[in-house]
């Protein structure tokens, strides 16, 4: 018994002496600290909002190795800049164009450019998003192509 009652002792101490540090600010990275707290100021002016004049683009009926384009504009409705961070397609047969790292102030808009080659797709009705990553509340916007590719 007194042999447990001394190692307790002695893990009890030594995790107390362990957890002591000299000065914990020291550790902390300044730079790291300025982004966050002005990460902070901007979530308390509130998210940005995604605003679309469109969502979905019908380009009707095409033959196969046409090259669609369309322009998706993007107001930002928020009280905090917007940012697309990454823009992701279904296949490589669709491209989109936007922004990167550049802020969409509130109030201001932007365009983010799509193309669509058909070659190869002949065949029927194609479906084709585009996933936009943000920092708005939601984290995500999907835009849409589709239409009809008829074989040559």
């Amino acid at each position: 018994m007194k042999k447990i009652i001394i190692f307790s002792l002695a893990i009890s101490l030594g995790m107390f002496m362990a957890c002591k540090e000299a000065n914990p600010a020291a550790k902390v990275d300044q730079s790291k600290l300025a982004d966050a707290k002005k990460r902070d100021l901007d979530i308390s002016k509130g998210a940005p909002i995604i605003k679309l004049d469109k969502k979905e683009y019908d380009f009707g009926t095409v033959t196969d190795g046409d090259v669609i384009e369309t322009v998706f504009t993007i107001t930002n409705t928020g009280k905090s800049p917007l940012l697309i961070t990454d823009a992701k397609t279904t296949c490589g047969c669709t491209v989109p164009t936007w922004p990167k790292d550049k802020p969409i102030a509130p109030g201001e808009s932007t365009e983010i450019a799509v193309k669509f080659d058909t070659t190869n797709k002949g065949g029927g009705r194609q479906v084709k998003n585009v996933t936009l990553f943000t920092n708005t509340a939601v984290g995500r916007e999907v835009l849409k192509l589709k239409g009809i590719v008829n074989k040559k």
